[in-house]
This record gives C-alpha cells, sequence and structure tokens, in this order.
C-alpha cells in the first residue's frame, strides 16, 4: 500500500487539521456517489478513509513514523530488535566454521540444526546447515490471515437542525435493513462514522460500512464555529418601547426581552441554543435585531411631523 501521506497528499509534518482538512476534500471528490462513472473511485475513496484512520491515530501515526507498522497498520518487521545477528547489541557479527568447534564435546561435527531449533522454538523438520545460508529463508511462514469483506460507503443527509440538536437519524443499509445512527458531538459537513461489521461479508467477516455526514443549508441560519447566527426583525414599536417576542432556534422558539430603546444592530445572546460540540456541549446562539420600518409609513409620518431627532448617529465615524 502507497504512503499514507502521498494518499492524503500532506507532508509528513502536516498537523492534524491539515489532515483532516486534505481527507474531507478528498473524501468529497472522490465519493462513489458521485463517481459512477468512474469505477475506480470507490477504490481510491477506500484508500484514501484507510489512510486518515492510521492518520488521524496519534498512537498509529507515531508508529508508522518510526517504521514499527506499514501503511495498513500491520509490524513493519516482526523481527526487529534482533540486532541483525546473534551478536547482541545490534551489532551484525559473522560466524566461522572454527567458532563452533568443542560444542559437541567431542571436537568433531556437531549438528547446527539443534542450536537454531532452541533459538528459534525447535519443534520443526531439522534445518540444512551445509553454508549456513539457507537454514532461515526456507523457513515456512504461517498462512496470511483470511481478509474481510469489502467496505460499502453511504452517503447521509442531515438537515441543518438536526445536525445541530445530534437528532438520530435512520438508514437503510446494502443488505435493505434500516438502523438509527446517534450523530458524534461535533458533527459536520463530512464528517466520517464507521459501522463496524455492516459492508461485504468475507472470509475473514464482514467489512464496515462507512457513512459520510453532509449538512444541509438553512433559510436563516448560519453555523459561526460553535455558535449559530441570525438576524430577527422588530418593529420600530418595539424597538422603541421594548417588547417580548418570539425568537426561533434550533430548539424550537423561545421569548426574547427587548429592553426599551434598543437599536438596531444590537446582539443578544442565547446561552446553550448552538451548534453541538465535540465535548458534548452546546455554543450559543447569536441573535442580531433589525428594526424595520412599518410598510404604511404615513401614519408614522403624520406623527412625527415638525418633529427632527438632534443626534447625530454617525458621529463616532467622524462625520
Amino acid at each position: 500500500m502507497s504512503d499514507p501521506y502521498q494518499t492524503l497528499g500532506v507532508a509528513r509534518t502536516a498537523s492534524e487539521k491539515e489532515i483532516k482538512s486534505a481527507y474531507r476534500k478528498l473524501a468529497k471528490e472522490l465519493h462513489p456517489d458521485r463517481n459512477k462513472d468512474k469505477p475506480d473511485a470507490s477504490e481510491r475513496f477506500s484508500k484514501v478513509t484507510q489512510a486518515y484512520d492510521l492518520l488521524s491515530d496519534k498512537d498509529k501515526r507515531a508508529q508508522y513514523d518510526r517504521g514499527e507498522i506499514d501503511a495498513e497498520g500491520n509490524p513493519a518487521n516482526p523481527f526487529a530488535g534482533m540486532g541483525g545477528g546473534f551478536g547482541g547489541g545490534g551489532q551484525q557479527r559473522t560466524y566461522r566454521p572454527e567458532d563452533f568447534q568443542g560444542f559437541g564435546g567431542g571436537g568433531g561435527d556437531m549438528d547446527l540444526g539443534d542450536l537454531f531449533e532452541g533459538l528459534f522454538g525447535g519443534g520443526g523438520a531439522r534445518r540444512s546447515t551445509s553454508g549456513m545460508g539457507g537454514g532461515f529463508g526456507s523457513q515456512r511462514r504461517p498462512p496470511p490471515p483470511p481478509q474481510k469483506g469489502a467496505d460499502i460507503n453511504y452517503r447521509l443527509s442531515v438537515s441543518f437542525i438536526d445536525a445541530a440538536t445530534r437528532k438520530d437519524q435512520r438508514i437503510t443499509l446494502a443488505d435493505g435493513k434500516t438502523i438509527d445512527l446517534k450523530l458524534p458531538a461535533g458533527v459536520e459537513d463530512g464528517t466520517q462514522m464507521r459501522l463496524k461489521g455492516k459492508g461485504q461479508h468475507g472470509p475473514g467477516g464482514a467489512g464496515d460500512g462507512l457513512v459520510m455526514v453532509e449538512v444541509g443549508g438553512h433559510p436563516f441560519y448560519k453555523r459561526d464555529g460553535d455558535n449559530i447566527r441570525m438576524d430577527l426583525p422588530i418593529t420600530l414599536d418595539e424597538a422603541l418601547n421594548g417588547a417580548k417576542v418570539k425568537c426561533p432556534t434550533v430548539d424550537g422558539p423561545v421569548m426574547l426581552t427587548i429592553k426599551p430603546g434598543t437599536n438596531g444592530g444590537t446582539v443578544m445572546r442565547l446561552k446553550g441554543k448552538g451548534w453541538s460540540q465535540k465535548s458534548g456541549d452546546r455554543g450559543d446562539q447569536l441573535v442580531t435585531l433589525e428594526i424595520q420600518m412599518p410598510q404604511d409609513t404615513a401614519e408614522l409620518a403624520k406623527r412625527l411631523e415638525g418633529w427632527q431627532d438632534p443626534d447625530n448617529p454617525r458621529a463616532k465615524l467622524g462625520v
């Protein structure tokens, strides 16, 4: 398998944020649902996902960087630490036939198979010691474990409000079964969820289901980090005299108290009504008040006839 850094197109010094950003970009670009005319997209998507799984895990990434595991998470060299020979300290040593004289007790030939079997666990067939070179290479490796089935990719469209409140989502799997998913804390557009054992079946067990979340937009809510922003129109009368007005939130409407003399552009904060955070908490909803003039201004103009506001609201701008 290719180097995971090359697969994601990032440097080995890339930060977690850079790795996540690169993965999200590639996941959207290569998702099979968007590349039905490209048969290799599914395989490339799986490779990108496998590379991200390794590099997003701090321990596995460190092991890979040290050369302890390969790109698939398997031990890179099961004989690492043997030092390249029997000399200890990691030093390579070349043995000569005369180095083994006297081991047999009679000064003659000895069966080096007994020595090597003792070193490497014995119990197998005797290995030829002629030339000393073919003994280790002829040891039969255990057969590779049976392969798991392929992963299955899914795309889950989630509404803005459902994502903000982490409402359970129902998804239909390839086998026709439906399951309810709990959205993870801090879910966002491009978040991937792994469903263990929900992929294709294989000799080594079933693969996984890989669910990519796509968060939709909203007509008047906008996400700002962990907060949600919106503009709330109020009447001139409500701004002048104060009022209690109904304000929508992703959790349902709440009553908002407007103080008398409130200016347009005032931002009010509703605690805990924002986006879900990775910690499990919620951000806030930031409500910007917009004063709207009445549709029919004739009555207002009549009431204000002869009156002029003496204040200069632009004085702080230097004009």
